[in-house]
């Protein structure tokens, strides 16, 4: 659908926590450099799993630092997350909710695949491992889908529309583009979102094991030796404003969320189609002014399974026709690991900064051409190029498609 708003969006603040590091820009410089965030597992049941590796946050982060007291027993691992990354955002954006009344017109909208796993883990063990006729009090407030939001929305006294988008691996660009379109059709000025997820917990797991598309090692999206994609964690927070309301206050804008694309493939539950992804793309080219030969390059979903990234090239190809092969293209998650309802996040953080400074993330561990994957997806090594306007890729289990259009700032 094209773009029926004059409203424009832009990104004026931005926060992550991750396998790379604490803040946006500990991300960004260990994608800069093509430095991995994968290692061995760490996990008081490692012995017990199949699982050997994952990107965990740094294990001497602390997660209640700075977090009041009196909240902290409230908060699974994801909202811990997610109450660091928006607190980074806002305080990079230098925006002052009281004013103006502004807490009433800024939405809080994140986006999660599983909610609070590690609370509900945890209780599930005191309940059938343990036989516990009780479990913590707090463990709805932990475990819901909509913590996350409803505690950055208390934390700042937000007072606009508050939720939590849930659609697996598209979740944080599922929010984001719901986010923008509140601002675009003033519902909203200004909006806080992202994605956060901590899903390394026993069970979940073990769930990811049955699937067999873990890799052992580690992840090489588009290699013809790829062997699966590494499960990861984290937080990325934005905050998104309607552009004159930026302009007003002097803002810094980082970029413009100029559009995005949603489609369901409505084929198979974890098959991706060529069809639904290239259809999401040409959507939000659509939505954001944008022709195919404006892009300059895409984040891709590329998970590093052997289905995923040979079907993303081909919708690529499919939404681009011959401009496919002037694109660069290439895939963060070798780097922070497939963090499932973070993950769009984390990699807007790469396109936002690739716009920045003129330097586009490697595809970590490609190390073997495949005919079937056939696209510059700039191998190891950073690249400096200009970069005028970019798609950012989610493709979810239950085939969920939810591509954003990123434009340099105004």
């Amino acid at each position: 659908m094209p773009n029926v708003s004059t409203r424009r969006v832009v990104i004026t603040g931005m926060g992550a926590i991750s396998a790379l590091g604490v803040g946006a820009d500990a991300l960004w410089q260990g994608l800069r450099e093509g430095r991995s965030g994968i290692a061995p597992l760490r996990h008081q049941d490692a012995a017990r799993l199949r699982v050997k590796v994952a990107a965990q946050v740094p294990e001497d982060f602390d997660l209640a630092a700075g977090i009041d007291e009196r909240v902290a027993p409230q908060l699974d691992r994801i909202s811990f997350f997610a109450l660091h990354a928006a607190r980074e955002a806002i305080a990079q954006s230098g925006i002052d909710f009281s004013q103006n009344n502004l807490s009433t017109r800024t939405a809080t909208i994140m986006g999660t695949g599983v909610g609070g796993e590690n609370s509900h883990d945890e209780q599930n063990k005191r309940l059938y491992a343990e036989n516990a006729s009780r479990v913590h009090p707090l463990s709805i407030v932990r475990i819901m889908a909509n913590a996350s939001a409803s505690q950055i929305s208390i934390a700042h006294g937000l007072r606009g529309p508050t939720f939590v988008v849930t659609s697996a691996c598209a979740s944080a660009n599922h929010a984001i583009g719901q986010a923008a379109q509140m601002i675009r059709f003033g519902n909203a000025d200004v909006a806080i979102t992202g994605g956060t997820d901590a899903c390394l917990s026993y069970s979940v797991l073990r769930a990811w094991e049955a699937m067999r598309v873990l890799a052992d090692d580690t992840c090489r999206p588009f290699s013809a030796n790829r062997r699966g994609l590494v499960i990861g964690e984290g937080a990325g927070v934005f905050v998104l404003e309607l552009l004159e309301h930026a302009q007003a206050r002097g803002a810094m804008i980082l970029a413009e969320l100029a559009g995005s694309g949603m489609t369901a493939d409505a084929t198979d539950i974890v098959s991706p189609s060529v069809d639904g992804a290239a259809a999401a793309m040409t959507q939000a080219l659509a939505d954001a002014g944008l022709a195919p030969e404006d892009v300059d390059y895409i984040n891709a979903h590329g998970t590093g399974t052997q289905a995923n990234d040979a079907t993303e090239t081909r919708a690529i190809r499919l939404a681009f026709g011959s401009h496919a092969d002037k694109l660069v293209v290439s895939s963060t998650k070798s780097m922070h690991g497939h963090a499932m309802g973070a993950s769009g996040a984390l990699e807007l953080v790469a396109v936002v900064n690739a716009m920045r400074y003129s330097i586009v993330s490697p595809t970590a561990n490609l190390d073997q051409a495949d005919p079937a994957c056939d696209l510059d997806y700039v191998p190891n090594v950073a690249r400096e190029m200009s970069v005028r306007a970019a798609l950012s890729n989610s493709f979810a289990f239950g085939g969920l498609n939810a591509v954003l259009a990123i434009k340099r700032a105004p």
